[in-house]
């Protein structure tokens, strides 16, 4: 069953690209004409987020260069570890929800020091994978498309990304514990 599943996945990716262009060919779509028109709408796209985004990594490093992270973190760290919760992950709490680079460059860190078998392992690599970027989202996409009150896109989002980290730490113990 893996090698079929395994097959399929190596699969995938090359005939999807392959079978796009020849249908859109088959359709009498002009393929070529088509996707550059699409290149040149996300260019222009590119130039409108720029602003959004310079904004984003200001606040960003403002917010880790002034220490309230840490500041955070350290609020945090005697009520996580009287809950069982592993102090190490903390960070990424506060850090995927606003770069997914960033977060994905602590989740490897965490992996590398403590093993891709380990609790904490197990824990980041689940909470990379069951939250999103939200500031990066709503500050990205919605600033490409103009929308400007974002308000409750951005709490139902967090709100999203803490029932996440919560149900990754709850369910790595369900499941790999004893």
């Amino acid at each position: 069953m893996f090698e079929f599943i395994n097959l399929i996945s190596a699969w995938a990716i090359p005939v999807i690209i392959v079978f796009i262009p020849l249908y859109a060919a088959y359709r009498k779509v002009p393929v070529y004409e088509s996707f550059v028109d699409g290149a040149k709408d996300g260019f222009d796209t590119a130039i409108r987020i720029i602003p959004h985004l310079v904004g984003m990594m200001v606040a960003i490093s403002v917010f880790r260069a002034s220490g309230a992270m840490d500041l955070f973190i350290g609020w945090l760290k005697p009520i996580c570890e009287q809950l069982g919760v592993p102090s190490e992950i903390i960070p990424l709490a506060f850090l995927r929800p606003i770069t997914g680079a960033g977060s994905l460059a602590f989740t490897t860190d965490l992996i590398s020091q403590f093993g891709p078998d380990s609790m904490v392992g197990r824990i980041a690599s689940t909470i990379q994978g069951s939250t999103d970027t939200t500031l990066y989202v709503v500050t990205v996409y919605f600033g490409a498309i103009g929308i400007r009150k974002a308000g409750y896109a951005l709490k139902v989002g967090l709100i999203s990304d803490a029932v996440g980290f919560i149900a990754s730490i709850v369910i790595c113990y369900l499941a790999f514990s004893g």
